[in-house]
């Protein structure tokens, strides 16, 4: 759980918020924290996980430091919630990953490329592996289909239960019970106040994000990078449809649906990818948390390599750079879930369960 001092702190700020309450209607957090009198650390792990980080409170705040009470809700809340992500890690043994995600991101992802094309050179040769190849079928005379397919199912059901698990504690820590979780209306509310990304809104007027401004930049941004991975999942759920129901395998033509949602999905998640680093680059470090700061860099730079290596493998399917690309794309997307439950994209579970409880809350006030 967090330390003593960070619940202490943040208990103190949320007593001021309360009654302030001038930021009431820029985001959830302030409607959650209204009918509550007094926080305890399940709380305010709660509260903290229904932070978007837009940063609108952070600039309203006439108690913002300099001032003596130095409120700062993002900061405090961005340490909740990278306590969050550590404390409900399974296995415990791997949380460390979370203290130095992107020195550990970086490590992962240079393993898995090295693992990928020593094991390809060790069994199947170089010729192989440098050579081009055509028509249906080609990606497997690189990399056979067991060797694809049975290690990213592994890892990917490794990942959802690290997740899941995750998900579960923190929502029975946080007062839930599996009846509330059933809830309809509220799975309903959270899934659109989810997809639409209501609360990176600010109220209305946009995130404070990377400054005092007020922008949607960052709202859009984000949903390039959520449809653009869910476009690209699409993909490789139609591709597998192709290959196991009607035995057509990979590569497909330029106009088939899967590399049209993956090329889609991919040019999706470059844009949005670079332009979150740049507006990171560019943020106040005030509001900022080093932890957090930390996490979202690396996971953007590992789906921006994924990505980037995806689409270079399309464009080049058909040349000898082929079984390279090949090899170094199946890296990155090994790497990217094998830390997808280490890093910022925890945050989606959590949040997510943060916001089914907001609806129930708000449905009962």
């Amino acid at each position: 759980m967090p330390s003593a001092e960070l619940v202490q702190e943040a208990a103190r700020q949320m007593v001021i918020c309360n009654a302030c309450r001038y930021c009431e209607g820029y985001c959830a957090v302030f409607p959650a924290m209204e009918l509550r009198r007094a926080f305890a650390a399940p709380d305010l792990t709660y509260l903290a996980n229904l932070c978007f980080d837009c940063r609108d409170c952070y600039y309203a705040c006439q108690y913002a430091p300099p001032h003596e009470f130095a409120v700062n809700v993002p900061r405090v809340f961005a340490e909740l919630r990278a306590d969050t992500y550590r404390d409900y890690s399974w296995p415990r043994l791997l949380a460390g990953l979370y203290r130095r995600s992107g020195l550990a991101g970086g490590l992962i992802s240079a393993a898995s490329v090295a693992a990928v094309l020593f094991l390809v050179l060790v069994l199947r040769g170089p010729g192989v592996l440098l050579s081009a190849h055509v028509g249906p079928g080609a990606f497997y005379r690189v990399v056979p289909y067991a060797a694809m397919v049975l290690p990213a199912v592994a890892i990917s059901l490794f990942g959802l239960a690290a997740l899941l698990g995750g998900a579960a504690r923190f929502w029975r820590d946080t007062g839930g019970s599996l009846r509330e979780m059933l809830d309809g209306r509220a799975l309903l509310r959270a899934t659109a106040d989810a997809f639409t990304l209501r609360y990176l809104g600010g109220g209305g007027a946009g995130c404070n994000y990377p400054d005092e401004g007020f922008s949607q930049a960052r709202r859009w941004l984000h949903h390039l990078v959520f449809y653009g991975f869910l476009l690209d999942l699409a993909a490789t759920t139609v591709a597998a449809g192709y290959d196991h129901l009607l035995g057509w395998p990979a590569p497909y033509p330029l106009l088939s649906a899967p590399v049209i949602l993956g090329t889609l999905g991919g040019i999706m998640l470059v844009a949005g990818t670079v332009g979150l680093l740049v507006l990171k680059w560019r943020s106040d470090p005030a509001p900022a948390e080093r932890r957090m700061v930390a996490m979202d860099v690396a996971f953007l730079l590992v789906l921006l390599l994924t990505s980037v290596t995806g689409l270079l493998l399309l464009a080049l399917r058909e040349t000898g750079a082929m079984g390279v690309l090949l090899a170094i794309h199946l890296g990155m997307v090994a790497a990217l879930f094998v830390t997808l439950p280490y890093g910022k994209f925890a945050h989606l579970v959590y949040r997510y369960a943060a916001l089914i409880r907001s609806a129930i809350e708000q449905a009962r006030a």
